[in-house]
């Protein structure tokens, strides 16, 4: 296999986790899968984390997130 084709496949598996993430979150059904909704809080998120307050949003998602996957287990 070609080093190309192995980075894209590891891209593709990457974006794919990514994906999961959202579905997992429940984001998707609470929004009834609107793609516009979601951007736009993913783009909140990304201002929040640009601001000031970078570290206490990281700290408290970051919490919430590892609680999220401790429950799964």
């Amino acid at each position: 296999m070609r080093s190309w084709q192995v980075e894209r496949r590891k891209r593709t598996r990457h974006l794919i986790e990514l994906g999961g993430l959202v579905v997992k979150s429940g984001v998707v059904d609470l929004t009834g899968d609107d793609r516009a909704v979601i951007l736009g809080a993913l783009i909140w998120m990304a201002d929040k984390l640009k601001s000031e307050d970078r570290e206490k949003a990281r700290a408290l998602w970051a919490e919430k997130g590892k609680e999220a996957f401790a429950t799964e287990r």
